[in-house]
C-alpha cells in the first residue's frame, strides 16, 4: 500500500465521460485528513501511519483519546484509521493529508460498513427460491427448505438460515478514481461503496493496481 485517506459516503450521482457515456458513480468526501501517530519498525515492529478524519468536540472523548491527541498537537478527531504504507518517511506526525493524494484514473479499495437489515429471512439474506404461488404449498412460500437427512440428526454448521444481516465490514475491490475535486475535497469512484449515506470508508490504492 502506497497511498491512503479516510472519508465519508456522500452518495451516489452520474457523470458523463469524452464520448457522452453515462457512468455512474459514488461521492466521497475524502479528508483532510491529519497524522496523529507514526508508527516506526524501531518501537513498533512496522511502518504505519495513523490518520484522523473530523473534527470533534472534546466532551465526546474519553480522557486517553484527548491526551492521544493532545500528545500530537492536534485538535480532537472523531475517527482514527491506521495504514501500514510502503514508506512511511514523507509523513510526519501533524502532515496533513488530502484527497490530492489520489489522481484521476486511479485503482483504489474501499472498506465501509454495509446497512445493516436486522434479523433477515433466507430468501433476502442468501438469495433462495420461494416456492411457488399456488395452492397446496400453504403459508410457507419464503420459508427455508429440508434441514438435512435423518442420520445424522443434526444440521451442519455453515447451512445457510435465516439471521443477522449486514451491519458488516466489506471491502470493494479495484475501483477506478473518475474524478478528483481537491477545492471540494471530494473524489468519484466509478461502481456502488459499502454503507449509507453519511457513512465512513476507508480508502487506499489497489494493491492489484
Amino acid at each position: 500500500m502506497k497511498k491512503g485517506i479516510i472519508g465519508k459516503k456522500l452518495g451516489m450521482t452520474q457523470i458523463f465521460d469524452e464520448k457522452g457515456n453515462v457512468i455512474p458513480v459514488t461521492l466521497i468526501e475524502a479528508g483532510p485528513c491529519v497524522v496523529a501517530q507514526k508508527k516506526t519498525v524501531e518501537n513498533d515492529g512496522y511502518e504505519a501511519i495513523q490518520l484522523a478524519y473530523e473534527d470533534a468536540k472534546k466532551k465526546h472523548l474519553t480522557k486517553a483519546e484527548l491526551g492521544h491527541f493532545e500528545k500530537a498537537g492536534i485538535t480532537p478527531k472523531k475517527h482514527l484509521k491506521e495504514f501500514r504504507l510502503d514508506d512511511c518517511s514523507a509523513y510526519e506526525v501533524g502532515s496533513v493529508v488530502t484527497v490530492e493524494t489520489f489522481a484521476k484514473g486511479d485503482k483504489v479499495d474501499i472498506t465501509g460498513i454495509t446497512k445493516g437489515c436486522g434479523y433477515t429471512g433466507c430468501v433476502k439474506r442468501w438469495g433462495h427460491h420461494i416456492l411457488r404461488m399456488t395452492h397446496g404449498t400453504g403459508p410457507i412460500h419464503r420459508q427455508p427448505g429440508s434441514m438435512g437427512v435423518i442420520d445424522p440428526a443434526r444440521i451442519f454448521k455453515n447451512k445457510k438460515m435465516p439471521g443477522q444481516y449486514g451491519n458488516e465490514q466489506v471491502t470493494i475491490l479495484n475501483l477506478v478514481a473518475v474524478k478528483i475535486d481537491a477545492e471540494k475535497n471530494l473524489i468519484a469512484v466509478k461502481g456502488a461503496v459499502p454503507g449509507s449515506k453519511g457513512g465512513i470508508v476507508f480508502i487506499r490504492d489497489s494493491v492489484k493496481a
